[in-house]
């Protein structure tokens, strides 16, 4: 309270805060107001955070005018304590009681416009040197500092509020909550407009409007979310005025082409501009648009680094402008990493493309590259990247494209030439593209001589390889050491899957693999393509690590594929959508769980699968500690909910409880790993020993009486035979609790101890430095505050107390998470 208002009765003070009581009235002073020239009448200005209220000096109180501290456009102290307030409706002028008064007053609209907009080009100004300034606070708690930074997220909750007054509308707690809690806790410098989605379009505009100064958040996201004008509106302004969004992402956001024009125009407008990159995909924005986003882009000194155009109905007339700028602006060569064209049909089938291609063709920084659906001539494409950026492209996706806009049965030489030379790919989809055989093995030789790249992931779906390119992947891909996830979905093979799968196994860099919507055969083959696969993934040296047939409607004969996962120890990822197994196959799928120890992930919604089936699946996850993710089969669960909705909803909430079981747990049981294992060599190799002893005891009765003394030899070493393959029974059994009892007490678990006792000793050190520094710091900033303590040592040894980190917990740490997965390697 300042001390002017003593001079206000108690009556009149409580009558105004009561009148203002959606506010906390800060300060009241009894002012002299200019209510015409020379005239001045009594008044109480009231201050609150964000607006300055006059009154008059009556009970009840009443609001003669109030203005909002971002409505002031020159704020001026003259002599004999009188303020000039120049505000957006007119002039404000007043006499306060004393230079104090009038430093409280200054002080407070400072501080309050500092908060909505911290900048030295935002503070009031001062226009009469003749009022002696008093001493300034300018720590960073202070009142009247413009420091944002100890502020929460840049000060936005404030800004976000005055922004509230200034426009007359409630201040949405929620959203401060969010920014100072959230976004604060997560350091997200994001501002993602989806989390505000359910608020009123002018509700967005404001926190868009509050972005405008704030120098925290760099980037603002919208995504599916249609914004009204207003929006749009403060998203320009926001642009015009910002010195810190790096990215704007408005994704789907319903904009029209005079919005990008006025766009275009903002970035001619804001020289602190920092944007670098720019997604507007999804936006019916046209040429007119692109046209005058090109021409400012020209102007762009540091070029951009991300560029996303994707379906916005762009035409080759405005992919020639853009390309014209990408080459007229020497910054586009050295800055733009990422650029996004995709779903454009038709944009690159013309001459006008040309401009695109001369810039890819040039020197250039592009590790991402997305022209899908753009009707691209692949191998002129390929030809410029040769050139560009093949030393440095990473993700390249083609899909929906043509091999060539020339006709010929001529293998195009850029295949060959990028594939082979080609330096840090890791992404090529080539899905839904019409690959003539001799682009296929000109894709695949550039490959097989490239020794750069390494776990390349290809898709080669859709692609219409038929029996042709099945035969050139049989011959070739043995060669190819470079990918290591292969998608051949879709590509009618067929009956040559009889052939081409066994080639696919001996490709030991492949680790994904994809075959699904292939198995159009009669039900002979397709058992015989099954066996093939089952045969592919039991293979002791196989490298796959996952493998999908999905959409494939193998029906009931799935369980062929199925019943090889018990015992399976080289998958962890498995899809099996789309193939009608029914109850059958899951009840196959869960006893092939309650053996598997490798699988963690498996696919496997549109298999008509009812509760009865899900409850299976259920069981089987009891005795299954090691599958952590099961995706969420839609369609099967909703036609199941249907049928019996209490049984599938406690079913699934079962198997959601065994999966997030498995997600925390360190590792499973190791006498059940064990008994598993054990099972399953008794299921396998003990019962082919079995046979083969038989076999041989049948062939020693029969020559026992053969008199030959070199048979006689035989026979005696084949009854040793049989004797260690009976004792090999007990083999597997004592090897294990051979290796348990070591690992137990070995030298690996002696180690960990005298580790765990180091980083008890090197924790508690730190956590000494972090309190010693905390103290510090609040000498500084609070020394009256510290001061009043105890002492300094005294505080330092309470908080020292409390602020530990138990070693039992450090020792668990290292011994029963770490050491648990060390001592399961070793067994």
């Amino acid at each position: 309270m300042a001390k002017s208002s003593t001079e206000l009765t108690r009556e009149l003070q409580d009558s105004i805060r009561r009148c203002l009581s959606q506010g906390v009235v800060l300060q009241q002073h009894r002012v002299k107001l200019e209510t015409k020239p020379k005239k001045f009448e009594d008044r109480v200005l009231a201050l609150t955070s964000w607006r300055l209220h006059l009154f008059p000096l009556k009970v009840p109180a009443k609001v003669e005018s109030s203005f909002n501290v971002l409505e002031i456009r020159a704020f001026n102290t003259l002599s004999q304590n009188q303020i000039l307030v120049e505000t957006e409706r007119g002039m404000v002028s007043m006499r306060l009681p004393s230079a104090e008064s009038v430093d409280q007053v200054t002080r407070h609209v400072s501080s309050a416009l500092s908060k909505v907009c911290p900048g030295p080009g935002c503070l009031i100004r001062r226009g009469n040197a003749d009022t002696p300034e008093g001493p300034r606070d300018t720590s960073p708690n202070s009142e009247t500092s413009t420091s944002t930074t100890h502020s929460v997220c840049g000060g936005f909750s404030e800004t976000y509020a005055a922004l509230c007054d200034y426009n007359g509308l409630h201040c949405r707690e929620e959203v401060q909550w969010d920014v100072d809690t959230i976004y604060h806790a997560e350091d997200n410098r994001e501002f993602n407009l989806l989390d505000f989605s359910h608020l009123e379009s002018r509700d967005l505009a404001l926190m868009v409007a509050a972005l405008a100064y704030n120098q925290w958040f760099t980037k603002l996201y919208c995504k599916d979310l249609r914004l009204g004008s207003e929006v749009l509106e403060q998203v320009l302004h926001t642009l015009s005025k910002s010195g810190s969004l790096e990215e704007l992402v408005l994704d789907n956001a319903g904009l029209k082409t005079d919005f990008v024009q006025k766009l275009a125009g903002v970035f001619g407008e804001n020289g602190s501009c920092v944007l670098h990159a720019l997604t507007l995909s999804h936006n019916p924005i046209e040429d007119k648009g692109f046209l005058s986003l090109s021409q400012q882009l020209l102007c762009f000194p540091t070029g951009l680094t991300k560029l996303c155009l994707a379906k916005t109905a762009i035409s080759p007339r405005g992919l020639q402008a853009l390309g014209q700028t990408f080459g007229a602006n020497p910054a586009f060569a050295s800055s733009l990493r990422y650029l996004d064209l995709s779903k454009n049909p038709g944009l690159l089938a013309t001459d006008e493309s040309n401009a695109l291609y001369s810039f890819l063709a040039q020197p250039n920084a592009l590790v991402h590259l997305d022209l899908a659906g753009t009707d691209c001539a692949i191998d002129l494409l390929l030809g410029a990247l040769l050139h560009g950026c093949c030393s440095h492209l990473t993700y390249l996706n083609l899909a929906r494209n043509s091999c060539s806009h020339r006709k010929g049965r001529e293998a195009p030489p850029a295949f060959k030439q990028f594939f082979s030379s080609a330096y840090t790919l890791s992404h090529v989809n080539l899905s839904t593209t019409k690959l003539p055989l001799e682009a296929l093995r000109a894709l695949l030789q550039g490959l097989s001589l490239n020794s750069h790249l390494s776990d390349l992931h290809l898709d080669l779906s859709s692609c219409e390889l038929r029996s042709a390119g099945a035969q050139a992947l049989q011959e070739q891909l043995g060669a190819v050491t470079c990918v290591g996830s292969l998608d051949l979905s879709d590509n009618g093979f067929d009956s040559d899957l009889l052939t081409l799968v066994p080639a696919l196994g001996k490709n030991k860099s492949l680790k994904h693999l994809f075959l699904g919507k292939n198995f159009n055969v009669k039900a002979k083959t397709l058992e015989e393509i099954l066996h093939k696969l089952v045969q592919l993934i039991q293979e002791e040296d196989c490298s796959l690590q996952s493998l999908s047939v999905a959409d494939s409607r193998l029906k009931l004969r799935t369980s062929i594929l199925i019943n090889a996962l018990g015992s399976n120890t080289c998958l962890a990822k498995v899809d099996l959508s789309g193939n009608g197994m029914e109850d059958i196959g899951a009840k196959m799928l869960s006893k092939a769980l309650q053996i598997n120890s490798s699988l963690r992930t498996i696919l496997w919604d549109r298999n008509n699968t009812s509760a009865l089936g899900f409850l299976d699946i259920a069981r089987a996850l009891e005795s299954n500690h090691t599958l952590r993710f099961m995706s969420f089969p839609v369609s099967d669960i909703s036609q199941a909910y249907r049928s019996a909705p209490e049984r599938t909803e406690d079913v699934w909430q079962k198997i959601q409880w065994c999966l997030v079981r498995n997600n925390h747990s360190q590792t499973c049981p190791q006498e059940q790993a064990f008994r598993l294992q054990q099972g399953l060599v008794t299921s396998s190799a003990e019962q082919m020993l079995q046979r083969l002893c038989g076999r041989v005891q049948e062939e020693v009765r029969a020559l026992r009486l053969c008199p030959l003394e070199p048979v006689q030899d035989e026979l005696l070493y084949a009854r040793d035979l049989i004797k260690d393959a009976k004792n090999s029974r007990a083999l597997f059994p004592s090897l294990y609790e051979l290796g348990h009892v070591l690992a137990n007490d070995g030298p690996v678990r002696q180690r960990l101890e005298s580790v765990a006792s180091e980083v008890s000793k090197a924790v508690d050190k730190e956590l000494q430095v972090i309190l010693e520094s905390m103290v510090s710091l609040t000498q500084e900033l609070c020394p009256v505050a510290m001061r009043v303590a105890e002492g300094h040592n005294k505080m330092l040894s309470n908080v020292a107390e409390r602020v530990t980190v138990p070693r039992n917990f450090i020792r668990g740490a290292l011994l029963e998470q770490a050491g648990q997965d060390i001592q399961n390697k070793l067994e």
